[in-house]
């Protein structure tokens, strides 16, 4: 092993990154991280629901595969899938040996249950604070274990390296001060892009831009079209879209219309415990039928010790409102929530490009399928952190499966003047009406037209010029609309009004592939 292959840059500080950070230091390597914002600003940090793990009495690893295989609408990995479940149990042996403090119940861990699973197979921490508690955690160790860390530095491209790794080109977060690293292992562990669209759960910095990065660098990406909508946030006129965790459905929560109808049990015999997919459609139904912005969530069924408990979180947010949800419905809308898609990887983290891995979010295992089942993001930043760190410790060549239906796009030079920039709500606005819960072919190829459009923004007419924000934010977006609009059936988070049946040909992932091929150096 070289120097470099001994450093690598890990890109990101959710709980993948953290994870992956902390083993590989564990393990002798010397890693380096780097993030956008502050070290603990990521989705994990709003993360309430908790995670997967089959370690309760009568579950097992074979029953969380059976419903992530389930929820996944036909499409999910097995073998990524069998890794995750199997895996599960020891990455949570891991959280709590670093200090995690997981609810217990008479002093066994906590076990709560969410929606598409057949058992309580939940983890919960600070009540509904779960990924607070484990980005507090990890974060805390990074530091005391002294690893690098350099807040506020931006990704801005990753170039042609050597065996070592790719070359990444940082910078502050304000642009300036454009750096060039030495070649060596690059981690993407960069999150999602729910910020994009105009209502999420997500923090303003998840914009993509990992996905946008690999691609221009010739990676292939899988699954694009995917993007999972959460379908309960609060509502308010001018309020945070703020996540009301189904774990509160869990505990016998139900949804009901503006005329107090549990319109849930009409459309799935899970009922509200039916899969995030279905249930978000649902919802949106209701809205659009009923002209009312929003329906509700009944909790007043449950006590209100039981309540303020379990979601302290969630209770003390809805109290800044006047809202107690022990006696007032809880107004609620889905919001864009997880990219399922991203940088296409095998089971050990290897992108098509050698020297770069994902994990988390940003990666596409094809663990999820085409409907993420709950708890199970937090948990594949760690089963395949904990696979990716070991792989850098041992590298070894590898890479992705090819995709059932490649697609090559191709990116438009960078023409346009810095002044013809566009702000970044036009690529919000768009997503959110062209490309979200339900979709056609008339709204994605006019979204798909408008992204390629503002690709070219900021770019200037340099091939050489390192992307703005508003022009990688485009290139997810456009990569979004292009898969979306390729896959002609409805398939879990992907739902098309022109073609709203599932069709047994497109059960297969869709690939997407840089037609001229990767920016090259200066």
């Amino acid at each position: 092993m070289t120097e470099a292959q001994r450093r690598p840059l890990v890109i990101g500080s959710g709980i993948a990154g953290l994870y992956v950070a902390l083993r590989c230091h564990e393990l002798g390597l010397r890693p380096t991280i780097v993030t956008k914002a502050r070290l603990e600003e990521s989705n994990t940090r709003y993360a309430q629901g908790g995670i997967a793990a089959a370690i309760g009495p009568g579950d097992s690893p074979r029953q969380h595969l059976a419903d992530t295989i389930r929820a996944g609408d036909e499409l999910v990995d097995r073998a990524a899938a069998r890794v995750l479940t199997a895996e599960a149990p020891a990455r949570v042996a891991d959280l709590v040996r670093y200090g995690v403090p997981f609810d217990t119940t008479e002093g066994h861990i906590a076990l709560g249950r969410e929606a598409a699973h057949s058992r309580s197979r939940i983890l919960h921490a600070g009540g509904d604070a779960t990924g607070l508690q484990i980005e507090e955690t990890l974060k805390r160790l990074v530091l005391a274990a002294g690893i690098e860390t350099r807040e506020r530095t931006i990704l801005r491209a990753l170039r042609p390296g050597s065996r070592d790794g790719p070359v990444a080109v940082l910078s502050r977060d304000d642009g300036k001060d454009v750096e060039y690293s030495t070649a060596a292992p690059v981690v993407l562990a960069t999150g999602g892009a729910g910020s994009l669209y105009r209502h999420s759960s997500n923090p303003s910095i998840a914009t993509g831009e990992g996905v946008a990065i690999a691609f221009r660098a010739g990676a292939q990406l899988t699954d694009m079209e995917f993007i999972q909508f959460h379908p309960t946030a609060f509502y308010r006129e001018g309020a945070p879209r703020f996540l009301i965790t189904e774990a509160i459905r869990g505990e016998g929560a139900v949804l009901r219309n503006e005329a107090g109808d549990r319109f849930m049990v009409k459309v799935h015999r899970d009922a509200e415990l039916a899969p995030r997919d279905i249930v978000a459609r649902a919802i949106d139904r209701e809205i659009v039928r009923s002209a009312h912005p929003c329906v509700y969530l009944d909790a007043t069924a449950l006590s209100r010790d039981l309540l303020y408990a379990r979601f302290p979180s969630v209770c003390h947010f809805l109290a800044s409102y006047g809202l107690d949800p022990s006696r007032d419905q809880i107004p609620v809308v889905p919001v864009a929530h997880y990219m399922i898609g991203g940088v296409s990887t095998d089971l050990e983290g290897r992108s098509s490009l050698s020297g770069l891995y994902a994990a988390g979010e940003v990666a596409s295992t094809g663990v999820h399928g085409a409907n993420r089942l709950a708890g199970n993001s937090l948990l594949e930043g760690l089963v395949f952190g904990e696979r990716v760190a070991r792989q850098l410790l041992h590298p070894a060549a590898g890479g992705p499966k090819a995709p059932g239906r490649p697609i090559d796009v191709t990116l438009p030079p960078g023409t346009l003047r810095p002044e013809e920039a566009v702000d970044i709500e036009l690529v919000r606005s768009t997503l959110w009406d062209d490309v979200g819960i339900v979709r056609s072919a008339e709204g994605l190829s006019a979204a798909a037209e408008t992204f390629e459009r503002l690709t070219r923004v900021g770019l200037g007419a340099r091939a050489d010029a390192l992307p703005g924000p508003v022009s990688n934010a485009a290139v997810t977006a456009l990569l979004i609309a292009r898969s979306a609009l390729a896959r002609t059936e409805s398939r879990g988070a992907h739902y098309r009004t022109d073609w709203p049946e599932r069709r047994a040909q497109w059960r297969l992932h869709i690939g997407l592939r840089l037609r001229s091929g990767p920016t090259r150096a200066r």
